[in-house]
């Protein structure tokens, strides 16, 4: 079905009708670097430090190599999945980028929309450019992540907010207590929640707004984040959101096992698309030692460094039930809005599909290890 895609690409092609973006997600990038802002570019596009960890992500997908597999009968292929006891239509999200208003006027409103026409699961930023209410409004499958802020009833309000609205399942950050050293964003002197953009789930919030006074940017800046947090502080969240629950961040297959002593839903192993610890393991290496050490007792998440069909694959086939998909909506969502978010998706979709189909797999639960290669 998503691989028809690539049929009505060619038959446009007979009445001279190009796509407007590039099927190849990974140019993606340097067409927004042309269009956007240098403020506005760096902020998305870059990485902690020197960029290490980021380039590390892509490198360790070019390490595993597929091995098809023929004469397997795939006529078809199926992409539906469950993932914290969801049924999902494929096993891709739209993972949590916030301030995305800086990228197109439209910003998480143009995201949810295309997210909903195909029936993609999309995940809210605390760090969102508009409120959780406002995007739950246009949005068909949503889950919200929370950066847990250094206020209790705050983090509370966030929570009944984002259940009253619909969202099904609670995405935690943990590597993000603080902000990384990030010099493209220092060099430019950006930060766009000092601007006011980016901090409207806070700025819309009545306990927030309560505490604030007269400068809610200063009054946001005591509080995003809390380094205090350890693993006791999991059973808060219990008490608090009665769905699902998933930790964004682990790489560490202690970390891993820690969640499930914690009684947690899932794991998203991440290591934040290389912003926050430069020189940190590529996420991708990180998730076969983590599966293996959970197996089935919790639902293993991936994230990081995601451009093709054949990366959702080889994520698969090392153990994720799902992955989460960043920049490349972004950039979608810069160049064409609602539009461009939608290509992106349809882009990826057909080529998972059809990676699927040609390496031998009749649908996403089925690759493994013995479709992989490590080639190092």
């Amino acid at each position: 079905m998503y691989a028809d895609f690539q049929n009505e690409i060619y038959l446009n092609g007979l009445n001279d009708v190009l796509p407007s973006l590039p099927a190849d997600l990974t140019r993606l990038e340097s067409l927004a670097g042309d269009k956007l802002s240098r403020e506005a570019y760096d902020y998305v596009a870059g990485s902690a430090g020197t960029g290490d960890t980021a380039r590390a992500n892509r490198e360790a997908f070019r390490r595993w190599r597929l091995v098809p597999q023929m004469l397997r009968g795939t006529t078809g292929c199926d992409l539906t999945t469950r993932v914290l006891g969801q049924t999902l239509a494929t096993p891709v999200l739209l993972g949590p980028v916030g301030v995305l208003r800086q990228l197109h006027p439209e910003g998480e409103l143009a995201v949810a929309r295309a997210a909903e026409k195909l029936g993609v699961p999309m995940v809210l930023s605390t760090a969102a450019s508009v409120a959780m209410e406002e995007v739950a409004e246009v949005a068909g499958p949503r889950w919200y992540q929370l950066y847990w802020p250094d206020d209790r009833e705050l983090a509370v309000s966030f929570l009944d907010r984002a259940k009253a609205s619909g969202y099904s399942a609670l995405v935690v950050t943990l590597d993000t207590f603080t902000l990384a050293w990030r010099p493209h964003d220092l060099d430019n002197a950006y930060l766009p929640f000092l601007r006011g953009v980016g901090n409207q789930n806070y700025f819309s919030d009545p306990v927030f707004t309560r505490k604030a006074g007269d400068n809610p940017i200063l009054h946001w800046t005591t509080l995003f984040g809390n380094p205090s947090l350890t693993w006791d502080d999991l059973a808060f969240l219990r008490e608090h959101w009665d769905g699902p629950i998933a930790l964004k961040g682990i790489q560490h297959t202690d970390d891993a096992r820690r969640a499930v002593d914690a009684g947690m839903d899932g794991i998203v192993v991440s290591n934040h698309g290389g912003r926050q610890v430069d020189g940190a393991i590529a996420s991708l290496d990180a998730l076969a030692p983590i599966t293996h050490a959970v197996g089935d007792q919790i639902d293993v998440l991936f994230d990081s460094g995601i451009r093709t069909g054949a990366d959702v694959v080889k994520a698969l086939a090392l153990g994720a039930k799902a992955v989460l998909l960043g920049r490349p909506y972004a950039y979608g969502l810069a160049l064409a809005g609602e539009a461009g978010v939608r290509h992106v998706l349809r882009c990826l979709l057909a080529d998972l599909e059809l990676t699927l189909r040609l390496s031998g797999q009749p649908d996403v639960t089925s690759p493994s290890l013995e479709i992989l290669q490590n080639v190092t």
